[in-house]
């Protein structure tokens, strides 16, 4: 059993904000596979199917951002998943354009409250991850207010090709493994800033 778990908010006000990201990604991933949703557990909306071939459950937390591990955690626990090779989270990235998608196979939380509680539930940053760009804040303005506000018409539409990808990249990771999914789509774009990660705190 493959966990994938898309983070953002619950909530009518949330959705299709820059912090939703994960959220539209399994959303995709829903609609793309037919997978049924099984109803609310563990903290979260989810559901069971196929993609490539392999067994996946699709979660959204509905803890908000900063409880994500909660969540993640209890479906880890029950369903005696591995997060090393048997989860990934995807989620939004300001240090990558609107469009841009990236690939990871481990690493720090980068600033990113969700991820933050992800690895301090799960005890390890060690899981996969496919971060979709959201764009920089622009100067002057407060983080919370930019990733929890909505794309122009022009960014909505390279974030709707992003949200597709994404999906693609989830059934390349299921079916040829990360490192042939990080190789196929790592390659284009470059992040506006050094370093793996955002060092800036996103917030609920």
């Amino acid at each position: 059993m493959f966990l994938i778990a898309g983070l953002g908010n619950p909530g009518r006000k949330y959705e299709k904000t820059r912090h939703n990201m994960g959220f539209d990604v399994v959303d995709e991933l829903i609609d793309r596979y037919r997978i049924p949703q099984g109803g609310i557990g563990h903290k979260a909306m989810y559901g069971k199917g196929i993609i490539a071939g392999e067994k996946v459950m699709l979660a959204k937390p509905l803890t908000y951002m900063n409880l994500s591990g909660e969540s993640i955690r209890e479906f880890v626990n029950y369903y005696k998943i591995d997060p090393e090779t048997e989860l990934l989270v995807i989620y939004d990235d300001i240090d990558l354009e609107p469009g841009q998608i990236r690939i990871r196979k481990k690493g720090s939380a980068g600033g990113h409250n969700g991820i933050k509680s992800i690895i301090g539930q799960l005890g390890t940053q060690n899981f996969y991850r496919i971060k979709v760009g959201v764009g920089a804040k622009p100067s002057g303005w407060d983080l919370a207010d930019h990733v929890l506000g909505h794309f122009s018409s022009q960014e909505r539409e390279l974030v709707d090709e992003a949200v597709k990808k994404a999906a693609d990249a989830v059934e390349t990771i299921l079916e040829k493994g990360i490192d042939a999914a990080m190789n196929q789509y790592n390659g284009t774009g470059k992040k506006k800033k050094s370093g793996t990660d955002s060092t800036q705190e996103q917030q609920e």
